[in-house]
């Protein structure tokens, strides 16, 4: 387990740099960070030379990207065009984001996973149906009108939730932006959770099991489920990136400061360090995740070794 940790650290390496790299490039030579400063109007060039010395933008690109990277082993993020430092939108939005996260993660494993074990243990039935053609319709449904939709009616007509998040954004209002941002990725657990625990519940493993005289609750819980989990896990864990990166429709509409909104303002005023910062940050998390989801294998399903 050791080695298997250690070379999928150092596989890491190259795949870090080279998103780093890609995002890099793509914000900072697809478009023009100056032009973001001065509105609508078009920086005169005297201002649109100032300004890219003072940012750095009159360097080669691989040498500003050097020297980001540089300042980024040092925890240096660089500045936001407002003179605000990187790490400071970091601290304010990335526990806010993460809070969210877990409420959306917690919501698709006790619901979806739920959902998922009992339709695929009632296959063919009624509730089975019911469950896919509802699962149909959220994943048909766009998570914006979803979200305006839960506002409009739990917040503004029947005044069970603040419409808009407070700064603190505490638990218990992000509950319904949680459901909102895992309404898709929810649907989707259920129907993989149905499908996985449907075949195995033929497998010859649980037939044994039933022979033997066990428990239905134990051959649920201890062979069918946990082998049933492995292709839900990797769904889940890959998408903890994927809601922490996508969230800035959510973070929009319930007017949640977030990892979102920062890519959002960071977007609209061509802040480029602010995008790459936020960014880079993000795909660590998605290599993190990846990690754990390969190492949680072996705790599913003890016949994984790693080598």
């Amino acid at each position: 387990m050791g080695r298997y940790v250690i070379r999928r650290l150092l596989q890491m390496i190259p795949v870090f740099f080279g998103a780093t790299l890609l995002i890099f490039l793509m914000v900072n030579v697809m478009g023009d960070p100056v032009a973001g400063l001065c509105g609508d109007r078009k920086c005169d060039p005297a201002t649109a030379a100032q300004l890219k010395s003072d940012f750095g933008l009159d360097k080669p690109v691989w040498q500003q990207y050097l020297t980001y990277m540089g300042n980024l082993f040092t925890g240096d993020f660089g500045k936001a065009f407002n003179g605000q430092k990187v790490t400071e939108l970091m601290a304010t939005a990335f526990p806010v984001t993460a809070r969210l996260t877990v409420v959306a993660i917690v919501f698709e494993v006790v619901i979806g996973i739920s959902l998922g074990v009992l339709t695929g243990l009632r296959r063919g039935r009624p509730v089975d149906t019911g469950v896919l053609l509802l699962t149909l319709v959220v994943i048909s449904i766009p998570t914006f009108v979803t979200g305006l939709l839960l506002q409009l009616l739990l917040g503004v007509k029947w005044g069970l939730i603040k419409p808009a998040v407070s700064p603190a954004a505490t638990i218990d209002e992000l509950l319904i932006p949680g459901l909102v941002l895992a309404s898709v990725s929810l649907a989707y657990v259920t129907r993989l959770t149905r499908t996985s625990v449907a075949e195995n519940a033929r497998a010859d493993y649980v037939r044994t099991a039933v022979a033997k005289g066990l428990p239905r609750r134990r051959i649920i819980s201890r062979h069918l489920l946990r082998n049933s989990l492995i292709p839900v896990v990797t769904f889940i864990g890959t998408d903890i990136g994927a809601l922490m990166g996508g969230a800035i429709v959510t973070e929009r509409i319930f007017n949640i400061h977030g990892v979102g909104y920062q890519l959002y303002q960071g977007i609209v005023r061509q802040s480029s360090q602010t995008v790459v910062g936020f960014v880079t940050v993000l795909v660590l998390v998605f290599l993190v995740a990846n990690l754990i989801v390969d190492l949680l294998y072996a705790v599913l399903d003890p016949r994984i070794r790693y080598a």
